[in-house]
């Protein structure tokens, strides 16, 4: 198998694991709602993952436990998180959108 195909089912097995928690699954299920087509899916998860992003550096504010900091937006790291994410909301949506087609088909 190539090495880009191996490198993005690897991006989809982490993007999976880290949008399977609590607020992953919730974003994923709005985002399946208001999914309209197939061909709006690559928008609406990036909207998901960035949503994600900004629930996730709100969080302390909102437990009123820290303050609210920027992500390290200049760094290496946080962009393959970001894309981790997008591709992980792909997956995750395009399923739920899925069943949310056959169940409203019938």
């Amino acid at each position: 198998m190539p090495e880009f195909v191996e490198q993005f089912l690897s991006l989809a097995r982490e993007g999976f694991a880290e949008v399977n928690a609590v607020l992953g699954l919730l974003l994923a299920v709005v985002s399946a709602l208001v999914l309209s087509r197939w061909s709006r899916l690559f928008v609406v998860a990036a909207g998901a993952a960035i949503a994600h992003i900004v629930l996730e550096r709100l969080a302390p504010v909102i437990a009123e436990v820290g303050g609210f900091h920027l992500p390290p937006l200049l760094e290496a790291h946080f962009w393959r998180e970001v894309g981790v994410l997008f591709v992980g909301y792909l997956v995750v949506i395009g399923i739920l959108f899925a069943i949310k087609r056959v169940v409203t088909k019938s």
